[in-house]
């Protein structure tokens, strides 16, 4: 799967996929084939970061 490039587009889009359609960051990740490390470290340099409880980067 291709993710968009810019911080906060990923962030929409990986938002919206953890509400639709996945359960965990783990199983976006697995499924998709993302390197969860790299996807975390992007959009913590803009300020985000998972929240397990609520499945979703705040």
């Amino acid at each position: 799967m291709v993710m968009p490039e810019d911080p906060v587009m990923l962030l929409s889009f990986v938002n919206m996929k953890l509400r639709d359609f996945y359960g965990s960051l783990d199983a976006l990740c697995e499924e998709c084939g993302v390197d969860k490390a790299g996807l975390v470290e992007k959009l913590k340099k803009i300020d985000y970061v998972y929240d397990e409880e609520r499945n979703q980067f705040v």
